[in-house]
């Protein structure tokens, strides 16, 4: 007779940090660990067949279902496969396949998608398999080459154990492939590249119908990543559509939204913070820096029903807009996002803006000094939190005309991170010290100790004068003592009235000649 139940110990589900108790019904299984306030439960419904390999803790139950990504169980020992087998077998009418990996460490092969699963074979035995929906975004990086994103594994509700893990894969896919066109009913060659882009993006619901859209947003500016993007937003995600890269953003990873008003007081910024940070190669953006005209309107409506806007947007979101540009946007960011909108705070410029021009190594840029924080945009979008600065050195690099107008600041942190910012018109010291002062922050002000440097310097050079004057004083005095005695000399020698004067001079001079 089978046994009603049966139960593994020491059995990690999925990515799980925590091992837990497996135990497995006529109807279903369940699994349940400390790491988690309440079990994963799994029905027989939803169960389509079984995999056994081995795996990274001994031997896995792989288990692939219906509608969903497949499932692991991970720690079982080679010997509870026996009584695995016949417990399906009798209660599920199903058996175990056993699948060998392929351990040759080749990195070429083919792919195949296996249902909610993209498999690299090598050999036709599998080297690795990918769920679909692990992948979060994807980009034709090339003309050969394909870009893969995945998911946080922080997002799943099981706890990992991963201190890392992997964020990207890059697959060169050469040649070309055959692909049928439904119009023509013949097949044609494409690019296999291509075509392994588009699935993809068809299999993991990365390329969302613009009709599916909440609002579209059309040629949009990004000054990082610089470009211009098609956005279309959706209910928990947006999609940036540019000519090259395609960006999916999940709202939940948007931790900040500021709008600022450019200096030239013709543009306006709106900068969204991300993390985990976009991606594009081996360069990451934790900021998107958009820009717009300040006198540019912008008219759309809401693709939201009535009811979803007054149960979940009330007083976040209209069904309609018709105003400036950044104001449209940055109100639809702040009620999807739920998000707060910061702008600029009580700090006044010299020249009246909320902004300073500064440089940060050779990349020219504003620095907004807000309530809470210090924002340089554009490139590279550098955020300081006031709370975390530890000092602020003012100084200047040089002793030329043009560092005397300017001076540099050095924001260092506590955790030991400075940032130096130079070429700052010294019209905005004392605004940028109040600014400190205010939020108790400590200065240290090298400007002070080069100008009384300066002043001690010049005292110095002064007295050196003094003293250099009295001493050639007395230099020349003793010349003009010195060339009068020689002048009278040197008179008597050539004179032609010596003879006169001079008779035994005069003898020996004209025995001389003789």
């Amino acid at each position: 007779m089978a046994a009603k139940t049966v139960q593994y110990d020491n059995i990690y589900l999925n990515l799980s940090s925590q091992p837990g108790k497996l135990r497995i019904a006529p109807s279903g299984l369940g699994w349940k660990s400390s790491a988690l306030n309440e079990p994963f439960t799994l029905p027989l419904s939803e169960i389509r067949r079984f995999c056994w390999s081995h795996f990274a803790r001994g031997y896995e139950l792989k288990i692939i279902l219906k509608n969903r990504s497949p499932v692991s169980l991970d720690g079982f020992a080679q010997e509870d496969f026996d009584g695995l087998a016949n417990f399906i077998k009798q209660n599920y009418d199903m058996g175990i396949e056993q699948k060998e990996f392929s351990i040759k460490g080749w990195n070429w092969g083919d792919s195949e998608f296996l249902g909610s699963e993209l498999v690299f074979n090598v050999n036709s035995r599998p080297a690795f398999e990918i769920p679909i929906s692990s992948v979060n975004n994807s980009n034709l990086s090339g003309k050969n080459e394909v870009a893969l994103e995945f998911s946080n594994v922080k997002d799943s509700p099981v706890p990992s154990a991963q201190a890392d893990e992997l964020v990207e894969m890059r697959l060169y896919i050469p040649g070309t492939t055959s692909k049928e066109d439904a119009a023509e009913g013949e097949d044609t060659e494409q690019n296999a590249a291509n075509l392994f882009y588009e699935s993809i993006k068809e299999r993991a619901d990365i390329g969302q119908a613009a009709g599916d859209a909440i609002v579209s947003l059309s040629e949009i500016l990004l000054l990082t990543p610089r470009g211009r993007y098609d956005i279309d937003m959706y209910e928990t995600s947006m999609r940036l559509r540019g000519k090259t890269y395609d960006y999916k953003v999940e709202y939940s990873s948007i931790n900040r939204l500021f709008l600022l008003p450019k200096p030239d007081e013709q543009h306006v910024a709106f900068v969204i913070g991300l993390d985990p940070p976009l991606r594009q190669g081996q360069t990451r953006y934790p900021f998107l820096v958009t820009q717009f005209i300040r006198d540019e309107d912008m008219e759309v409506d809401l693709n939201m029903e009535e009811g979803l806007l007054r149960e979940k947007y009330a007083d976040k979101l209209k069904t309609s807009y018709d105003q400036a540009a950044y104001e449209v946007v940055s109100q639809i960011f702040q009620g999807l996002t739920n998000r707060k909108v910061i702008t600029p705070s009580n700090y006044m410029s010299h020249h009246g803006h909320a902004a300073v021009k500064c440089s940060f190594k050779a990349n020219e840029g504003q620095l907004y000094i807000l309530d809470k924080y210090l924002l340089f945009i554009p490139k590279p979008t550098i955020l300081i939190t006031v709370a975390d600065l530890a000092r602020v050195t003012l100084s200047r690099v040089g002793m030329s005309v043009s560092a005397s107008r300017t001076f540099d600041l050095t924001f260092s942190l506590r955790s030991g991170t400075s940032y130096q910012f130079s070429n700052i018109n010294r019209e905005e010291q004392n605004a940028i010290v109040r600014y400190l002062e205010s939020k108790h922050v400590k200065i240290h002000n090298d400007l002070a100790d080069e100008a009384q440097q300066s002043l001690l310097n010049a005292a110095l050079a002064d007295d050196d004068e003094e003293e250099g004057d009295g001493a050639m004083g007395e230099i020349m005095s003793e010349d003009e003592d010195f060339r009068a005695g020689s002048e009278s000399d040197v008179a008597e020698e050539y004179d032609e009235e010596v003879g006169s004067s001079s008779g035994n001079d005069d003898d020996e001079v004209g025995s001389g000649e003789e």
